[in-house]
């Protein structure tokens, strides 16, 4: 079996005017230090396939490889999964993880992640593209509210949350999840980056001071030791 890799993003930093594009371009190689290659497929689904999600794809990843995305609406390429296969970076963005995972699985998409991951593709994304690949987790899938979740991808045991410091309401909902019987996991705060080589996390890094990641259990949360990205 190839080299497996995801890194889970707890979330992409739009956000920082003034650091955003030195963040974007230092987590991008770190994600692309796995990849056997530089061929980058953008997989805009949790955003409904949006023009705005896949154009700033493009111009945030311009320059780091051969590019494309994958669009489902109105329906998917001809050929997909050789297609996916033939890719060295599978990228997810955020938006409505329940929805993006409810459209892969009718099209038989969900298989073909596992396929690609298996044979060394690196899995990446941020959000909804983080917690795709666990178990389970907190998402507003379901309305603006945050609700426990229990459908992922599954290829991560365990839960995850996003955004923990950027959405107030993330780290009081995750917590009271996990206590409540949701699957113990981990939650990483905006900038973050978690590395799983197979299905073990081998470190956690950050491009912003003071960002970090824990894990959640029963008994609250644990910060993991996060390593500060430097270019």
């Amino acid at each position: 079996m190839a080299e497996r890799h995801i890194v889970a993003l707890g979330g992409w930093p739009w956000d920082e005017p003034a650091d955003a594009p030195v963040h974007a371009a230092a987590l991008e190689d770190y994600v692309l230090a796995f990849a056997r290659g530089r061929r980058i497929c953008f997989v805009p689904t949790a955003a409904a396939d949006a023009a705005e999600s896949v154009v700033r794809f493009y111009s945030a990843w311009r320059g780091r490889g051969e590019l494309s995305h994958v669009g489902f609406f109105p329906w998917p390429p001809e050929r997909l999964r050789d297609m996916v296969l033939g890719q060295d970076v599978v990228v997810v963005c955020g938006g409505n993880t329940a929805n993006a995972l409810a459209i892969w699985r009718t099209h038989g998409f969900d298989a073909v992640l596992r396929e690609a991951w298996e044979t060394g593709v690196v899995l990446t994304g941020w959000s909804a593209g983080m917690i795709c690949w666990f178990e389970a987790g907190v998402t507003d899938s379901f309305g603006p509210q945050l609700e426990p979740f229990r459908d992922g991808l599954g290829f991560l045991a365990g839960s995850a949350c996003p955004h923990y410091d950027s959405e107030e309401l993330r780290r009081p909902v995750y917590t009271q999840a996990v206590a409540n019987g949701l699957q113990p996991g981990v939650a990483a705060d905006d900038c973050v980056a978690l590395h799983y080589a197979g299905a073990e996390l081998v470190e956690a890094v950050t491009v912003r001071e003071g960002a970090g990641a824990y894990r959640v259990d029963t008994d609250g949360e644990h910060p993991l030791d996060t390593r500060l990205l430097t270019g």
